[in-house]
């Protein structure tokens, strides 16, 4: 009995220390620092994951994103100098609300013109209906 506890006690000991082991970036001094850090976090996408940002997800990748974020913020970068670095490397998908830009157009306006197709497919389907009912009462 006294093998299986102390199986199970380590077994859960080498969960925990995994678990403990996600983050090991110490937070900052400077609460404007730690403001700004968290905010990319918010806005980053997590390539891994795709509907997920890096604060909130566990992937490995994420947790890349995350040290890189926060050497660059200790070194003094500008928020702005952060999200283009991360748009060079990754592209305008790593951002969560991408710009609207010509490569990006079609994103941004894809689900209304096919809302506007759709509606007008309706119409005429209707409309050629209508027409063919009154053809049959003649």
């Amino acid at each position: 009995m006294r093998t299986w506890l102390l199986i199970g006690a380590c077994l859960l000991l080498m969960v925990t220390r995994v678990a403990w082991a996600i983050d090991s970036e110490p937070p900052f001094s400077d609460p404007v620092m730690e403001h700004r850090y968290e905010h990319l976090l918010q806005e980053i996408r997590c390539l891994q994951c795709m509907d997920e940002n890096i604060a909130n997800s566990d992937a490995p990748l994420a947790a890349d994103f995350r040290r890189q974020i926060h050497a660059m913020v200790a070194e003094g970068r500008s928020e702005q100098q952060i999200r283009q670095y991360m748009v060079n490397r990754y592209g305008d998908f790593v951002l969560y609300n991408p710009p609207l830009q010509a490569s990006t157009w079609l994103l941004w306006t894809g689900p209304f013109l096919l809302l506007g197709i759709a509606i007008l497919v309706v119409i005429l389907v209707v409309r050629q209906r209508a027409r063919m009912d009154e053809g049959r009462e003649i």
